[in-house]
């Protein structure tokens, strides 16, 4: 697989499930342009750490926001499953999470897991003028860190050297 990391976002147009479980939507990646975007993949609804993960990043919207991001989780199961997810067992959410039903875009973020027809835990943050700058890809049962996830966003945003473990406030090399 090529890289991405520097390149512009492959773009994308899903459809969504609402976070607070009322109604669908369409997300594209024109939508976010202006802005910065934090797109993580997720395997399956009704699983065991994505419901951990989509919460995490959910308790943390108001620093994505402050940061001038937005969140968008994807899995390959379709918006009606999202829907009664939400309105089930993972409750309220506060960013929409997109359908990929036809796996093509896991496949072009580079995430999909084609004998099983799931997505590994992909995250994305993609610029204000739609170019990849972060990307991590990982095992199916390790889930990520939101806490991590804002501080490389902030050190994208800080446009300098960043020396390890950096966080806002302290000095870049």
């Amino acid at each position: 697989m090529d890289r991405i990391v520097g390149k512009k976002a492959p773009c994308f147009e899903m459809a969504t499930a609402l976070g607070d479980g009322s109604d669908f939507g369409k997300a594209k990646l024109e939508d976010y342009k202006g802005k910065w975007l934090v797109l993580f993949f997720y395997p399956l609804d009704f699983t065991f750490v994505c419901p951990t993960e989509i919460t995490g990043y959910s308790k943390k919207i108001e620093e994505f926001k402050k940061l001038g991001a937005e969140v968008l989780g994807v899995s390959v199961d379709s918006e009606h499953s999202h829907k009664a997810w939400i309105n089930g067992d993972l409750g309220k959410i506060n960013f929409p999470i997109a359908s990929d039903m036809t796996k093509s875009v896991s496949r072009d973020y580079g995430v999909l897991l084609e004998d099983e027809g799931i997505a590994l835990r992909g995250l994305f943050i993609i610029d204000t003028e739609g170019v990849v700058k972060y990307s991590v890809i990982h095992d199916l049962n390790v889930g990520r860190s939101v806490d991590e996830t804002l501080r490389v966003l902030q050190a994208l945003q800080a446009g300098g050297l960043c020396p390890v473990d950096w966080a806002p406030g302290e000095d870049m090399l």
